[in-house]
């Protein structure tokens, strides 16, 4: 069966070209600045692995974030999984890129280029964590799929979970 998705996306190893899905909401009079960035979706004994964000009103997200110059989203998204969670991961395949308006915590309106990698687990180093309110908590796929705090970043989860079932 064929599946078309997200341009870049990998059904059983298989890529496909389609139009890069958008997200969020443009608010009309903000100059959204574009970003790439790198996320990843870690499961251990079917739970995935979350950042929980903030000390009160928690938010949850993959774990990653930007692309630092002279980075891939591939280098971005292992960094990011250590310096938020302190684990070390390596990328195992693809699952798709999308675009997502945002508006960082800073202020900065971003269209956010995200690319959505399955990770696998080597470690974990808690001297590699140093963002203080991203805290690593493991859910239920349903959980995430519903509490995350861009919206758009539900359609990787429901690609790699259609993944799992074939």
């Amino acid at each position: 069966m064929m599946i078309l998705s997200a341009a870049g996306s990998s059904i059983r190893g298989k890529c496909f070209m389609a139009t890069t899905n958008q997200y969020g909401t443009h608010r009309e009079g903000l100059d959204y600045l574009p970003r790439t960035g790198g996320y990843g979706i870690l499961t251990i004994n079917g739970k995935i692995a979350c950042a929980r964000i903030g000390y009160d009103n928690f938010k949850y997200d993959f774990p990653g974030g930007a692309v630092d110059p002279g980075e891939t989203p591939e280098i971005a998204v292992v960094r990011e999984f250590g310096e938020e969670v302190g684990l070390v991961v390596e990328v195992v395949r693809p699952i798709t890129d999308l675009k997502h308006y945002i508006i960082h915590e800073n202020g900065t309106p971003y269209n956010n280029h995200s690319h959505f990698f399955e990770m696998r687990l080597v470690g974990e180093d808690a001297a590699l964590k140093i963002e203080a309110d991203h805290e690593l908590v493991w859910l239920d796929p349903m959980v995430v799929m519903t509490h995350l705090k861009h919206e758009g970043y539900a359609w990787p989860l429901a690609l790699w979970l259609h993944d799992q079932s074939i």
